[in-house]
């Protein structure tokens, strides 16, 4: 009985200490309600709501709703968000309200207008650390390569994230691997975010609202991947006029619609990108030229009625693919489909909730005139996640997440003679749940803290055959089938962790810890992410890989916010992290987890970044300093060695000039170690064949990676009465020629015989791109 006693005083002091304050005050009232695009009605994101009198405030959430609470009387209420004019509107707070904010762009040219991006002393005031937001505005001034605006590659100049190589869209952060980065749009996983081998991403910029990305400090309610969230949100459709955007450049064209269905209540956007470059195939001499195809394409869509104050109802979905072929000879396709389905309900003017049904699909297809192989990994996913902002020092979310998972590593198909020979391996099936809770506290005017709670659970269920490996010689020793149900399962806590002591208006320190589980793994011998990549679930033989993560740093803005800069120091360590055996083979192979060593692997390093954020010249430099190291038992003798994706020294210019109303320009100058790999030293004669003898496991290193491109952009004078507007940009990748190596092979050279040359192959010189954008 006392003991019972003892703990009712704990949990009712711990309710004193962090739930609500505000149940024990009178005279209070909530304003809450959305900001939204005055132009267009979009709702904005990380919009500020400020109390100039009280010294509080707020930001709208991913939704662009806000919630404040505050003592009754008269105040003056600040809304700002850059990019925009800022407004200032006096209230007199008797009741709780509901008013929304519109808010209107400060420019009208084709850039500003849809100008996004967070508060200006968000760099300090913030409790969110390792994390960055890029205006779409910014990625657009970005040179890129044949004219094609990219996402990810924007992130790629971010301190702590490294691109994968020449042309690729992949990218490590902080030393995890390309499938540590957990990609979503509108909330769905994008397994395979890239087209063309990897050279340009799947996202089209003309439908990108907004991207941030974690890489610590990464907020509870995400989960199962190690290293970082890529969160990409696109744009609702314009809810006051119909209008369109495109662009004609070097090797594809877009076309954006976007309108009212019923004007302020309902809306729509289409938009579509294709590359043409099967086009000039169809012009080629050869008959297999003329009858092969390659090209890419994208689709998304996006529906959204507000059905009255308190409910909205979105439906979005992206279709994208490549299809490359050699006449009849040969077929290569891949695609990725996702579609978005989310309910916004405001309960009261404390408790917002969106719940959301999430279908993602990855699949490939690799055809000749004599077999055929498909492989695909599907999703099923449903969500909801709760907000309440109890008053202005506290912001809980708390919800929950469901997803089915269906892994199909590749059906096949021969044909030899009369006869056709199938082999298919196992499908496997498996669920994946969580739950959350966490609270943005802001404790004093000087300290903050973010603590969060998550909990997951893997479920491997249906179906299937688990082999079972020796532990020494990894061969396969026996077998046992599963039937029906759930026949393994992991789970475990994740905590969550972030603090923030203001030390004056224009600088803080802040710390962050985070454990994350990842129970899905890409098997790849490749150093960036391919399309012919599996999917793997953890199952008896793969645990889920684990990580923790700490970060410390230091943030200072100068100049009345014109200069942001911070250095952070991370370190990360991994259990559970996985390898493959040399010469592993992962294609078509049934038993596939024999391939795959377990050990340990840790990260750390220390990352500047200053930038500039107003004014005529904008931009940013970023250096990283790192390692990236594993050590697994079987592995290079048990001594430790370098991850492929581990580079020591990583340098980002990026710099944007506006010169006047008709030019600005960008540039960017990028430099990084190799990448690390492993490569023959010697040889030797066993018989009549030639042995190689390697270096250590990545022991290597490929020449450093440096390159320079430029960009132009023109807006030419608009006639009196068009509200179209257009811009011609002018890019060169590559400027100085710089021939980065995208591969080095070994050879025996045939001047002299018995001896090896390697031989370095590279993908780009100069490449110059012109591209023309409408706004109509």
């Amino acid at each position: 009985m006392f003991r019972n006693k003892i703990i009712m005083k704990s949990i009712l002091l711990s309710l004193v200490l962090f739930l609500p304050m505000s149940i024990f005050a009178q005279s209070k009232f909530t304003i809450s309600g959305y900001v939204k695009d005055k132009d267009s009605g979009e709702e904005q994101i990380g919009a500020t709501v400020y109390v100039k009198d009280l010294e509080t405030g707020t930001s709208t959430n991913v939704y662009g709703f806000y919630s404040l609470t505050i003592p009754e009387g008269e105040h003056e209420i600040m809304i700002a968000f850059l990019g925009y004019n800022t407004i200032t509107r006096t209230i007199n707070l008797t009741q709780s309200q509901k008013i929304n904010f519109e808010l209107e762009p400060e420019g009208t040219d084709i850039q500003e207008v849809i100008a996004t991006t967070e508060a200006e002393d968000k760099n300090v005031e913030s409790l969110e650390m390792s994390t960055t937001k890029i205006s779409i505005n910014t990625i657009r001034k970005i040179p890129a390569l044949m004219g094609e605006v990219d996402v990810i590659k924007a992130i790629q100049l971010l301190p702590g994230v490294q691109t994968v190589g020449e042309g690729g869209s992949g990218f490590y952060v902080r030393g995890g691997g390309v499938d540590q980065n957990l990609i979503i749009l509108d909330e769905a996983t994008v397994y395979n975010a890239s087209h063309l081998m990897g050279f340009f991403s799947v996202f089209n910029s003309d439908i990108v609202k907004d991207v941030k990305l974690y890489k610590g400090g990464i907020p509870a309610e995400y989960g199962g991947r190690l290293s970082s969230v890529l969160d990409i949100r696109m744009k609702e459709g314009n809810k006051k006029k119909y209008g369109a955007t495109g662009g004609i450049g070097t090797i594809s064209s877009r076309l954006t619609l976007e309108g009212p269905i019923k004007e302020d209540k309902a809306s729509f956007i289409v938009s579509g990108r294709r590359t043409y470059g099967d086009l000039a195939l169809a012009a080629a001499n050869d008959t297999n030229l003329r009858k092969s195809q390659l090209y890419f394409y994208d689709l998304n869509t996006k529906l959204n009625w507000n059905v009255n104050e308190n409910n909205k109802v979105f439906v979005s979905g992206y279709f994208g693919r490549d299809v490359f072929s050699l006449a009849d000879l040969f077929g290569l396709q891949w695609g990725n489909a996702t579609v978005t389905s989310r309910w916004t309900h405001i309960f009261n003017d404390k408790l917002f909730l969106n719940v959301t049904g999430l279908y993602s699909n990855f699949d490939y297809f690799l055809g000749s005139d004599f077999f055929e192989w498909k492989s695909n990994i599907r999703d099923f996913s449903g969500k909801a996640d709760f907000e309440y902002y109890p008053n202005p020092n506290n912001k809980i979310k708390f919800g929950g997440q469901s997803i089915r998972h269906t892994f199909n590593p590749g059906d096949v198909e021969f044909e030899i003679g009369p006869s056709i020979i199938t082999s298919e391996i196992q499908t496997t099936f498996a669920n994946e749940h969580a739950a959350y809770v966490s609270n943005e506290h802001k404790i004093s005017k000087r300290f903050s803290a973010l603590y969060g709670l998550r909990w997951s659970l893997f479920q491997n269920t249906g179906k299937y055959d688990h082999f079972i490996y020796d532990d020494q010689s990894y061969e396969r020793v026996d077998s046992v089938f599963y039937n029906q149900g759930v026949f393994n399962s992991f789970s475990g806590f994740e905590p969550r962790l972030g603090l923030k002591y203001t030390l004056t208006t224009s600088s803080s320190v802040k710390l962050s810890y985070n454990r994350m589980r990842q129970y899905l793994h890409l098997a790849s011998n490749s150093t960036s992410a391919s399309p012919l990549d599996i999917w793997i679930p953890s199952s008896p033989n793969v645990k889920p890989q684990i990580a923790d993560q700490v970060a410390v740093g230091y943030f200072r803005n100068f100049k009345d916010n014109a200069y942001e800069g911070s250095v952070e120091l991370y370190y990360k360590f991994m259990n559970n992290s996985i390898d493959f055996r040399d010469h592993a083979q992962l294609l078509l192979n049934p038993y596939l987890e024999g391939e795959l060593r377990f050990g340990v692997a840790r990260a750390y390093g220390a990352e500047w970044l200053i930038r500039k954020q107003k004014g005529r010249l904008t931009g940013w430099l970023s250096y990283t300093l790192a390692r990236s190291e594993r050590q697994i038992e079987s592995i290079n003798n048990g001594l430790t060695y370098p991850t492929k994706y581990d580079k020591r020294h990583d340098l980002s210019l990026v710099a944007m000039y506006d010169l006047n109303e008709r030019w600005d320009f960008g540039t960017t100058l990028i430099y990084s170690t190799g990448a690390a790999v492993t490569t023959p030293i010697g040889r030797y004669e066993f018989g009549n064949t030639i042995v190689p003898i390697y270096s250590s496991r990545n022991g290597a290193r490929m020449p450093p990676y440096h390159r320079l491109d430029l960009s132009a952009t023109l807006t030419p004078k608009r006639k009196d009465g068009k509200e179209a507007i257009g811009e011609w940009v002018f890019s060169v990748y590559n400027t100085y020629l710089r021939k980065n190596p995208y591969v080095i092979n070994f050879t025996e050279d045939s001047d002299n015989p018995g001896t090896t040359k390697a031989e370095m192959v590279y993908l780009f010189s100069i490449i110059p791109s012109i591209t023309y954008n409408f706004k109509l």
